[in-house]
């Protein structure tokens, strides 16, 4: 599920585009930024099916090879141990799983095949895969860890699929790490003769809400908040200020008086983690000091809205 982390970084991404284009049209933006957190779900679906689909390759090509006029040994009596991995099993029988592909017509890789065929040729090629077939048998655990370092070895960092990815949407640009660590998460929590269900796209409604309000708090106040970015940069003008730093300091700060159950030191932590893969090289301290001087006068001044022990 997405976590409050990339919700923020979904958040900052639409109110960057608002303010750039200079438009006063909400709910177009609104409507952009949840399309493009379920289009994240997309993503996830999609590469949990490609494991699928390079399982079903596989088995084809060994049925092939089978029907074959002078078929060797071998191919009479193939290997079947990569097919016959039990995740592979549950993710291809998930109802779920097919189900939201069918309804969202994702069929992306009956259309380009050629991404199933290169993820086989890799693994087929690749000592991760020789070192599992020669082993006689292998435990449920020891399927899955093979499926995960499977994952994380051939398909996550294959530049080709993430170009494919990339050019199918311009939002999965920033979603592919996040979702590469969503299926190892995924994978590893599925349990042996248990059938496979997709998660739920926010862990709760409170999340879900948390998009729409935090993005809506922040552009209906940003000038606002402008001037308490002044009052604590009195050797910055404005315009020298990133314009992505801006943006996360003015989202902290609606966080620190628009959002009474969250941690004033989490919206910290969190918006200076977001800045060092979306700013520049010294934008987090940037952020740490003029966000701790902030959150120091707000609370001096009982401007800061917080509610329950521990949330300053």
């Amino acid at each position: 599920m997405i976590n409050r982390r990339h919700i923020r970084v979904k958040v900052m991404q639409s109110v960057y585009a608002l303010l750039q284009s200079k438009s006063d049209n909400l709910d177009k933006e609104e409507k952009f930024l949840y399309a493009s957190i379920d289009k994240l779900y997309d993503l996830y679906a999609l590469v949990l099916r490609l494991l699928v689909e390079v399982r079903n390759l596989e088995k084809k090509q060994i049925e092939i090879s089978q029907k074959k006029h002078l078929a060797t040994a071998e191919e009479l009596k193939p290997n079947s141990k990569f097919i016959d991995i039990e995740i592979f099993k549950l993710l291809s029988e998930s109802v779920s799983l097919s189900t939201y592909l069918e309804k969202n017509s994702l069929n992306y890789w009956d259309l380009d095949s050629e991404y199933v065929h290169e993820i086989l040729k890799l693994t087929k090629k690749s000592e991760l895969y020789i070192s599992f077939m020669k082993a006689e048998s292998s435990s449920f655990q020891e399927e899955k860890e093979f499926v995960v370092a499977l994952f994380k070895e051939i398909i996550a960092p294959n530049e080709k699929l993430a170009d494919y990815f990339e050019d199918k949407s311009i939002s999965w640009v920033d979603d592919i790490p996040f979702v590469n660590t969503w299926i190892v998460k995924t994978l590893n929590q599925i349990k042996p003769n248990r059938a496979f269900h997709l998660g739920n796209l926010y862990k709760d409604i409170d999340d879900k809400n948390f998009v729409v309000d935090l993005f809506r708090k922040v552009v209906l106040n940003h000038t606002e908040y402008e001037d308490d970015i002044k009052d604590k940069t009195p050797n910055w003008d404005s315009d020298r200020i990133a314009d992505i730093d801006m943006i996360l300091i003015k989202m902290a700060i609606c966080e620190f008086l628009k959002f009474p159950s969250v941690p004033a030191r989490v919206t910290i932590n969190e918006y200076i983690e977001i800045s060092k893969d979306y700013s520049t090289e010294k934008s987090s301290f940037f952020i740490n000091g003029v966000l701790d001087k902030i959150l120091k006068d707000f609370t001096a001044s009982k401007r800061l809205s917080k509610i329950g022990r521990g949330l300053l």
